[in-house]
């Protein structure tokens, strides 16, 4: 028997995550930390959807022996899966653009990165 979790923790977890990336991302002005932000958003928001497919006492969705009692949800876990994969690709392409950006100014200020032009 699993022990009982409550089921507002993940929201919690979610709703600091939230707030940490949000701070980064207004308050920060190098890039690095500014796309740091937009993971831990991108992690809040993942976390945030499989918490929502949760069922208390429901069993991992696998088919193969299907077990007595509730499933959790299988359609938020294939999501997050589709969610990772495009935020890797997106972060590549950020950091790409940051590293352009350090090769013309010399800095990976954020407002130095505004003086790039065409």
């Amino acid at each position: 028997m699993m022990p009982y979790i409550p089921y507002n923790i993940p929201f919690v977890a979610v709703a600091l995550l939230m707030g940490v990336s949000l701070f980064i991302i207004l308050f920060k002005r190098n890039l690095i930390k500014i796309i740091m932000g937009i993971a831990i958003m991108g992690a809040a928001v993942n976390l945030f959807v499989v918490a929502l497919g949760y069922r208390a006492g429901g069993v991992a969705p696998i088919y193969t022996s299907t077990p007595e009692g509730a499933m959790v949800l299988p359609v938020p876990q294939a999501l997050i899966l589709t969610s990772i994969v495009i935020a890797v690709s997106v972060i590549a392409l950020m950091l790409t653009m940051v590293i352009h950006t350090y090769r013309h100014t010399g800095d990976i200020d954020a407002k130095k990165s505004r003086l790039l032009k065409g």
